[in-house]
């Protein structure tokens, strides 16, 4: 992508915390990148050249600044919403694509080939897709040692390094020193111990309406699997077959501090990139909110929710089961037929928590896929969708992958329309929370068509919504949430 050198001069000058995240500084006289917030002494314009990720920075032979951590920058880039190629090749590479398959196999999950992803991500991100995902490795890392006690070696195996030693190398490499030497504070080292507890932040640019996202998650909040109490969000995770926690909460300086307890640290990247989907911290909200207020009857609902999100989902299954529930019935009914499923099926966790309330890990589409759902008809689950369930699970059994962000949105729900059960309302449900497609729209929602009566002055028909939202892309879902707010 094309920076102005001189705007973005301009930027760093005043350090101007709207572009925190939008660029990247590389100084030329240090070999340091920095971001556009940095309080370090502004360098003369001939001696700095600007890069749109930290990845380009750092492929350029750059190494990250000691006072700004571009680590704690806003996982953004200016690009996004105009490539959706990049942006689902990104969210497979958060989900580990890159760390034992090849650039090759990544870009045929998206649909393309391999020369035309490379060619993409140099154009959207001045990276390659190994430059990123190797970035993204080293500056958990870097967050780690900051933020954390842990020990050196449970940090490399936590960011994904396959041993001390290469991580040691790669932090000599870059920063001239070992990791030890980054860790500022002293004290004694803390490991994880068997729950794998690790607690780190996690940055977003602002607004944040933390209230609506909670409100959201609250209303849908699945007994003895989530809950939400005082502000804070908690819930259980199955992963590798293993059973741990996740708690998160609002924190100073733009972020939310998220707790893991987990006790096989290798799974600490994909754990953050599930939080980051469900509290939708990719999000740039000023240029959301810029495209939507263009819209009479939406303006007032963007100033009243400055900085509102997409929800996203934990695990595609289970929204898929969530939404299955949720069909002609009410969201509480839904949630309560959700728990009930919960209490048979899930998996009871190992050391329950009294305290909050979690019991069990959500059940497995395994689990599903073998019982025999006919009989939930007595929990007041309609046989048909009691079939429609089982149909899902034996489609998530047979391609693990089917929710994974790797098509189109149209052959997203094409695909997920295919299954028997699953309608229009409940792929494009699926798209916006699991997908993280920005542009999926559930039109014929009855919601949707409430709120926008209310907001327009006369209900509209589900064509006629269709019709109105196409001046909302590509933030249809977005525009969705803030309709659904209002309901």
């Amino acid at each position: 992508m094309d920076l102005d050198h001189d705007a973005c001069y301009r930027a760093i000058s005043v350090r101007d915390a709207r572009f925190d995240g939008r660029f990247f500084t590389g100084v030329k006289t240090t070999g340091i990148y920095c971001r556009s917030v940095c309080p370090a002494r502004t360098p003369r314009s001939e001696n700095v050249t600007f890069f749109p990720s930290a990845a380009a920075a750092q492929e350029a032979g750059f190494r990250p600044c000691l006072r700004c951590r571009p680590e704690t920058a806003p996982d953004l880039g200016a690009w996004l919403g105009t490539s959706n190629s990049v942006s689902r090749a990104l969210s497979l590479i958060e989900m580990g694509a890159l760390d034992e398959a090849s650039v090759d196999t990544l870009a045929g999950r998206v649909g393309i080939g391999e020369r035309q992803l490379r060619r993409l991500f140099d154009q959207h991100l001045g990276a390659s897709p190994i430059a990123v995902a190797q970035t993204r490795r080293v500056l958990l890392a870097k967050q780690l040692v900051h933020e954390t006690r842990l020990p050196m070696t449970e940090i490399a195996m936590a960011a994904g390094f396959g041993s001390l030693r290469r991580f040691n190398e790669t932090f000599r490499a870059l920063f001239g020193r070992p990791p030890t030497a980054l860790r500022r504070a002293a004290g004694p080292e803390v490991p994880a111990g068997g729950r794998g507890e690790v607690s780190l932040l996690l940055r977003y640019r602002p607004p944040y309406h933390w209230p609506a996202m909670l409100d959201f998650l609250a209303a849908r909040a699945i007994a003895g699997v989530e809950t939400v109490v005082g502000g804070v969000y908690r819930r259980t995770i199955g992963l590798d077959g293993l059973q741990g926690t996740v708690t998160v909460q609002p924190a100073a300086g733009n972020a939310l501090r998220a707790t893991v307890r987990f006790p096989k640290l290798s799974t600490l990247p994909k754990i953050i990139a599930r939080i980051r989907r469900v509290f939708d911290l990719a999000a740039d909200p000023d240029s959301i909110a810029i495209q939507l207020a263009k819209d009479q009857a939406l303006a007032p609902l963007v100033a009243a929710r400055p900085g509102l999100r997409v929800p996203g989902a934990w695990d595609g299954f289970e929204l898929a089961v969530r939404a299955v529930l949720g069909q002609q019935v009410t969201v509480a009914a839904a949630i309560r037929l959700a728990g009930k499923l919960v209490a048979r099926y899930g998996e009871p966790l190992a050391s329950p928590d009294a305290e909050t309330n979690l019991t069990h890990v959500f059940p497995d589409a395994a689990v599903l896929a073998r019982a025999d759902l006919s009989t939930l008809a007595t929990l007041g689950l309609p046989r048909s969708r009691a079939a429609a369930l089982s149909t899902v699970a034996a489609a998530v059994v047979a391609d693990p992958e089917i929710f994974a962000a790797g098509r189109s949105l149209e052959e997203a729900i094409a695909q997920l329309r295919s299954l028997p059960g699953v309608g229009e309302w409940t792929a494009q449900y699926i798209a916006m929370r699991q997908l993280r497609e920005p542009d999926a729209f559930p039109a014929a929602d009855i919601g949707l068509l409430r709120a926008m009566a209310s907001s327009a002055g006369l209900r509209p028909s589900a064509s006629e919504l269709l019709a109105r939202a196409e001046r909302w892309r590509p933030w249809r879902a977005y525009a969705a949430q803030h309709l659904w707010a209002v309901g």
